[in-house]
């Protein structure tokens, strides 16, 4: 079995989900905003203290295929928070990422009967800090969870294997993490997810493979002694 990292042509599938409107109250109490995507709102330097497609993008996506199962991390600041090349040490800093599946043994607009299944049973997140001489020790981010219990749907299609993640039909959808605040000498911290899942062996087929789909999304932190800022969207704000 082979894993590789992708980010060429199939990179358009994502942008499917993307182009959903999201809206809803934010998924942490007392933050009243709107954790809709927006991407970074003004040019990040070209030099960054720690390597990051997230901070110079302003979002972060990765394709890993697994027996011709495409499986799609993305990631991207939210409104309270969106300017990447202004995340300091101090201050919380927010995030928003999506979970899906591809069948890439079928067409795109293929009926969704015809594609492999894959489920989402459960999503953890680790962190680390970096600093200028290396590892760190703060761990300012953590998840562990059953998926199906803490996705944006309020209903997400789920059996015994966990909530359905192939598209169209189904994704995992977080919003609004916070990244609590850091010692002033990180200059990067690195999320690592870890996503079980149970992939159909043939569509149709009632035997499903577990899988774990692990992705390290590295994010560049600036150094400076004022708090990263975070604005206060109202909640009906377009």
């Amino acid at each position: 079995m082979t894993t590789r990292l992708r980010r060429g042509p199939r990179a358009a599938l994502i942008t499917l989900l993307l182009s959903v409107a999201l809206s809803g109250c934010s998924m942490l109490s007392g933050n009243e905003e709107d954790p809709a995507a927006e991407p970074s709102a003004s040019p990040t330097p070209t030099e960054t203290p720690y390597d990051s497609q997230f901070t110079r993008d302003g979002t972060f996506q990765s394709h890993i295929d697994i027996n011709g199962v495409d499986f799609v991390y993305t990631l991207y600041p939210t409104k309270s928070t969106p300017r990447t090349n202004e995340w300091f040490p101090r201050g919380n800093k927010f995030f928003s990422f999506t979970f899906q599946a591809y069948d890439l043994d079928r067409a795109l607009r293929d009926p969704y009967r015809t594609k492999r299944k894959v489920y989402l049973e459960q999503i953890k997140v680790t962190s680390i800090t970096k600093t200028a001489k290396g590892r760190g020790t703060s761990r300012p981010y953590a998840l562990d969870a059953e998926a199906r219990r803490i996705t944006f749907d309020p209903e997400p299609l789920t059996t015994k294997y966990g909530m359905a993640i192939t598209s169209p039909k189904g994704a995992f959808e977080l919003r609004n993490q916070r990244i609590r605040p850091m010692p002033l000498d990180t200059r990067g911290v690195d999320l690592m997810f870890t996503a079980t899942v149970w992939v159909q062996e043939s569509p149709g087929s009632d035997r499903f493979t577990k899988r774990e789909i692990k992705q390290t999304v590295p994010i560049s932190i600036f150094e400076s002694d004022q708090p990263t800022k975070v604005a206060r969207i109202p909640v009906n704000a377009n």
